[in-house]
């Protein structure tokens, strides 16, 4: 019920259709690995040497309203397979974690050394579980595994609700899109043919089995960070989403017409930015779309709209704490102020230039 499943059979088709092209056999069982006696007759069918699990219940918004399911699939269902490569001895289990794990961490960049204890969602807690479980079952077992921190995966017939899906919805519908904490937001994204690489070069490199100074086995454990080492920030990421989409015919090339989109220089003057995009009030034809962009530096907010400069409001650092008798335009700009007074509801009959 998490998404359409005709997308995942698409997918399946694809594997088939590469499959006969390069002449490659697979074999594909429909089923959940909250099963244990399926889990169970699999393994012994086909004692399997390496074991690469990804499946599990994804998202963290969805953990809020559906706990159940990942606790069936995250943790039993993981369990199951834990158990298997007990009973049936693999070579090596190679996992699926997340980098939710790292919760509010504040250290960047994230590192596979970091204390992991305060996860934010019941998703990054199902995950840090399964890097516990996985652990102790090395430990006990002597079983080689290998969990991989994936940093928001993306790439065809993806996931429907990841951002770059949403946020193109948005854009094809008008509306606008939400940007959180005034926009000051950076993530990893990590094309998926890389992560293909990523755990194409792990599995044959399982961790050695060896034993302690005191003669007993050690953990033959690892966990690695798979992503792009290189956070990119949300507003670019909306900004090159709205050209490539321009690019590929899916949106009007004029679309933006009139505007001049922010350069990334701008962004950097800034600490951090707020971005509203709405249709112009009392614009010629009613449909007049807008983009304001807050930029609060040196306990000033300076306006932007449709990119281009137009004036400040001394001594705001937030849009709530924006005042409109504060705000001075640069130069005369009939738009802003009709901005201005959509927005915060001032009376506010002409600008007035500033220094």
């Amino acid at each position: 019920d998490y998404y359409d499943v005709s997308l995942k059979e698409y997918r399946l088709q694809r594997i088939e259709d590469v499959a006969k092209k390069n002449g490659a056999a697979w074999h594909f069982v429909r089923g959940s690995i909250a099963d244990k006696a399926l889990v169970d007759a699999l393994f012994e069918e086909y004692h399997f040497a390496i074991v690469v699990n990804l499946a599990a219940q994804a998202g963290v918004r969805y953990s809020i309203d559906h706990p159940d399911v990942y606790m069936e699939s995250n943790i039993i269902g993981f369990y199951n397979i834990l158990e298997a490569c007990r009973h049936y001895p693999v070579q090596h289990l190679v996992y699926a974690s997340s980098s939710s794990v790292y919760g509010s961490n504040k250290k960047i960049p994230y590192s596979t050394e970091d204390k992991v204890d305060n996860p934010v969602s019941l998703y990054a807690a199902t995950k840090k579980s399964n890097e516990l479980m996985a652990h102790a079952y090395s430990k006990l077992y002597n079983i080689p595994s290998t969990g991989l921190r994936f940093f928001t995966v993306y790439g065809p017939a993806g996931r429907p609700d990841m951002a770059y899906f949403g946020f193109t919805n948005k854009l094809l519908r008008g509306e606008t899109i939400e940007i959180f904490n005034y926009g000051n937001c950076q993530r990893d994204f990590t094309y998926v043919d890389d992560i293909v690489e990523g755990i194409q070069r792990v599995m044959t490199c399982a961790p050695e089995k060896k034993n302690g100074e005191d003669g007993l086995p050690l953990p033959p454990y690892r966990v690695y960070n798979i992503g792009n080492s290189s956070p990119e920030n949300l507003l670019d990421f909306v900004t090159i989403l709205q050209e490539e989409l321009i690019r590929a015919g899916v949106l009007p090339e004029d679309l933006f017409k009139g505007m001049n989109i922010l350069k990334a220089e701008e962004y950097e003057k800034y600490e951090w930015w707020y971005e509203k995009s709405f249709i112009a009030p009392d614009s010629p034809n009613d449909d007049q779309k807008v983009i304001l962009h807050f930029g609060a530096a040196k306990s000033a907010l300076y306006v932007y709209v449709n990119g281009k400069y137009v004036g400040y409001s001394q001594g705001a650092m937030t849009p709530a704490e924006f005042d409109i008798t504060d705000y001075v335009v640069e130069g005369e700009n009939i738009l802003a102020a009709k901005v201005m007074q959509h927005l915060f509801s001032a009376t506010y009959s002409s600008p007035v230039s500033g220094n």
